[in-house]
């Protein structure tokens, strides 16, 4: 009989096939001795990640095209959380990873954090969700984890309990096209009774792309969410007085494993970044 995975790795993506390949086998060398599954949703990548995707044997991929024209008709764009909740709900882990198609794991972060939450629930906390010490790299030193109204911390990267994803419905799809429904979601967890915790010892590494066009268009929804956000929460976990807007807890590690080095060539003046940077330059 066929044993569901202990973690679900869930990510989503578009148009980042090279950066995409280091993060799943970021992924595969962290999980190799650990019952898992990759999920990835596409958002209809033109740049060969979906032919890639759907040669490997071990990523269940789901395409949902979010951009473009199809009959004659342009494509209504759908919100994050629908996006991601395709994966979130296809999934049958236990724990329910969300990471970036831009991340690399540093080794150890999925593990540890799977055995520091086992440990809370074990000692009888009602853990929801486990947040992933991160940072920009190379732009950023120091690795952090967000806190968000009311000052609860909340899952940029890291994990959560599928049981409670399951009780408070998922990630809202319809009033947050793209920012703050990762914070809402971790408030709903907080508001029945969950905890989202750090775990001190898992860390990743985001690469600082400069995606200008994609970061744009998402950029332009931010206000409208933000005041969404405020409007639902005032009052339970937001106090204007105070302004317990959330923040940033931050410290400093040292990755002997130096897994930020695999960005480089994508980084490099003839990488990704440098082809921008040539082009911006007007050279």
């Amino acid at each position: 009989m066929h044993q569901p995975p202990l973690v679900s790795v869930v990510l989503g993506s578009y148009n980042r096939c090279e950066l995409l390949k280091l993060t799943i086998e970021s992924v595969r060398k962290e999980l190799d001795s650990t019952a898992f599954e990759i999920i990835v949703v596409d958002g209809g990548s033109d740049d060969g990640s979906v032919a890639w995707l759907s040669s490997q044997k071990d990523v269940v991929t789901i395409v949902q095209h979010n951009r473009g024209e199809w009959r004659g008709r342009k494509i209504e764009r759908r919100s994050w959380g629908y996006f991601m909740n395709l994966g979130f709900k296809a999934a049958q882990g236990k724990y329910v990873c969300m990471i970036s198609d831009d991340c690399l794991i540093v080794p150890g972060a999925i593990k540890n954090g799977i055995a520091h939450a086992e440990q809370k629930i074990r000692s009888g906390e009602k853990i929801g969700a486990v947040a992933f010490y991160w940072r920009d790299w190379p732009n950023q030193e120091k690795y952090k984890v967000g806190l968000t109204l009311g000052d609860k911390m909340f899952v940029n990267h890291g994990f959560y309990l599928k049981a409670a994803l399951e009780e408070v419905g998922y990630i809202d799809e319809e009033n947050f096209a793209f920012y703050c429904a990762d914070g809402d979601l971790v408030l709903k967890m907080w508001h029945k009774g969950y905890f989202c915790i750090d775990s001190p010892d898992s860390y990743v590494e985001h690469f600082a792309h400069t995606d200008k066009e994609v970061r744009k268009s998402n950029l332009d929804l931010r206000d409208a969410d933000w005041k969404k956000y405020l409007d639902k929460w005032k009052g339970i976990f937001y106090d204007e007085e105070n302004n317990n807007a959330g923040g940033w807890i931050e410290k400093e590690f040292r990755d002997p494993d130096a897994t930020w080095k695999h960005f480089r060539p994508f980084y490099s003046e003839g990488g990704l970044l440098g082809r921008i940077k040539h082009k911006l330059s007007g050279k």
